[in-house]
């Protein structure tokens, strides 16, 4: 129970801001000092112009945790990723995988994960993308471990409903095997669209959730995630931060 989570924020919460500076600035604000880098902010097919966005991020006391969500196909050109990751000093991707592709794109990664000393994450993303509920999630780590485990996001987690989406149970179920947490919370409408909430004033219960991961010796990639008032997100983040080390101590 004493194994400190560390936590940061995915920058896709910032997705109304364009240019790195703004970000890494944005990340301080909410009073954090890391973040999960998505696409919108780099191009991760080059590798030789990435060292100067890492640049960015340390010059603002900001480090890059981890890249994603990414989806691997196993074609050639996604070593590109994981050099990357490896520029930021990130041990952590987040992935999507596609139901035609897996197979050889598992095979791939894996390889990529040892050349780099870096894990994959499968991005759990609800009942309507590929690996979002348990079955299939099983096979892909069955198959991908010990280079590929999950990337358990609470509140996509829970959108694929209640009997199948319930983030402590996942804990447990995937003990040894979670490399990345995305800390997200959701309401739903009654037929079914879900909306944003500050990360434990929605279906997650928060306090279990963190006391379930220490228990399992949990010590992957964490981050926040709030998608919810696009133009204007830092207050809601700042509070999604302040539940976060309530809970974390």
């Amino acid at each position: 129970m004493n194994n400190k989570i560390d936590f940061g924020v995915q920058s896709w919460c910032f997705r109304h801001f364009k240019d790195n500076p703004t970000v890494a600035k944005l990340v301080r604000d909410i009073g954090l000092r890391s973040t999960e880098l998505c696409s919108a902010y780099a191009d991760f097919h080059k590798p030789s112009e990435f060292g100067s966005i890492v640049k960015t991020y340390r010059d603002a006391g900001v480090e890059i945790c981890s890249l994603g969500v990414l989806t691997l196909k196993g074609e050639p050109n996604e070593r590109d990723f994981f050099e990357c990751a490896s520029i930021a000093g990130a041990k952590h991707i987040s992935v999507h995988f596609q139901v035609d592709t897996f197979p050889q794109a598992i095979k791939q990664a894996q390889k990529f994960c040892d050349e780099f000393g870096i894990k994959v994450g499968i991005h759990c993303h609800g009942g309507y993308m590929f690996g979002g509920q348990p079955d299939v999630m099983d096979y892909l780590v069955k198959l991908g471990a010990p280079q590929i485990g999950v990337c358990i996001d609470t509140a996509w987690c829970i959108q694929i409903g209640p009997w199948l989406g319930k983030p402590l149970e996942w804990v447990k179920r995937y003990a040894g095997h979670i490399h990345g947490i995305h800390f997200k919370d959701f309401v739903f409408d009654r037929n079914g669209q879900w909306t944003d909430v500050v990360v434990g004033e929605g279906n997650l219960d928060l306090p279990a959730f963190v006391a379930a991961l220490k228990e399992n010796g949990f010590n992957g990639m964490s981050v926040i995630e709030y998608e919810g008032d696009v133009e204007n997100p830092v207050p809601a983040l700042k509070n999604c931060v302040e539940a976060m080390r309530k809970q974390l101590g």
